[in-house]
């Protein structure tokens, strides 16, 4: 009986396996390769290819790129893309964000804080794009383009302010030849620049805001990665911010530009979720076959 009862056992466990095995290791396979034939889903399931005016398959829709020559510097002629950490940029294989949070602002000597990255990225568009310096700065950053954060030592009241500094060091400056802190004194106190290797941990953090405008030229997209780092879309206004630079490098008319970026530019998911949108690796294709650069060939 008890024979007859384990082989009975052992038959139900086998067909139960063969049941599974056919349903979730062949049918279910099939039926969602089946599912991704139907029209308008087909180009979705194959990685939303993006093909050239060749018909090569050149990029996909739903993964950004990084428009810049072999030294790394952006080319004029394109639209650039937001900041990526995945990998080398824009590698799929190593998605993923810095991890920094809005409490990174003091540098550290193997990696600049999120507040220091964000204003060294802010400082380089400004360049790029012909933007006046003074105009296009940005609160809590410094000329040069790094965190205007201090170290202010000296005794603390019951809520940890330093009401009479001693010593103020600029965190996030190193000391070179003929440098200067971006402030020269703070209540009273001579502003030292930092020394290397120096801990300056004792001190209390004091980010200073400057005189920047409350919304800067520069939109946050242009100096933040996304969190997958593979972000194919920038905001209108950071696209709107590089139309004439395209232009210029293209030497067709700003309105040219611009109806080529209306023609990618989408708007909230459903009415209501996201923003609006501007796929760059789409534009910048248009843009090589409809504007080529003078002397260069078309289709990307």
């Amino acid at each position: 009986m008890r024979l007859a009862g384990m082989m009975r056992s052992h038959w139900a466990a086998l067909r139960a396996l063969l049941v599974l095995t056919a349903v979730l290791g062949v049918g279910y396979p099939v039926f969602i390769w089946l599912v991704a034939q139907i029209p308008g889903l087909h180009g979705r399931a194959e990685g939303s290819l993006v093909t050239d005016a060749a018909g090569r398959p050149v990029a996909s829709a739903l993964i950004g790129q990084s428009f810049t020559d072999t030294a790394g510097r952006p080319l004029p002629q394109y639209l650039q893309s937001r900041p990526s950490l995945a990998g080398l940029g824009y590698d799929a294989l190593a998605s993923g964000a810095s991890n920094l949070g809005p409490e990174s602002i003091v540098d550290r000597p193997d990696r600049p804080s999120l507040l220091t990255g964000v204003c060294a990225r802010s400082a380089a568009v400004a360049k790029i794009e012909g933007l006046d310096a003074t105009a296009a700065s940005r609160s809590f950053c410094t000329a040069s383009g790094r965190g205007a954060v201090l170290a202010v030592f000296g005794p603390r009241d019951r809520s940890g302010t330093v009401a009479r500094p001693t010593r103020v060091v600029s965190v996030n400056e190193p000391c070179v030849t003929g440098s200067e802190p971006f402030v020269s004194s703070y209540h009273g106190v001579r502003v030292e620049c930092a020394q290397p290797g120096e801990d300056y941990s004792a001190g209390r953090i004091v980010p200073i805001r400057g005189a920047a405008a409350a919304h800067p030229l520069v939109p946050a997209d242009a100096v933040t990665a996304s969190g997958s780092g593979l972000d194919p879309d920038i905001s209108p206004a950071y696209a709107e911010l590089q139309v004439d630079r395209v232009a210029k490098a293209r030497r067709i008319g700003a309105d040219q530009v611009r109806a080529v970026i209306r023609a990618h530019q989408s708007g909230r998911l459903l009415g209501f979720l996201g923003e609006p949108r501007v796929n760059v690796v789409a534009v910048n294709l248009e843009l090589d076959s409809e504007h080529p650069v003078p002397g260069c060939c078309s289709g990307g």
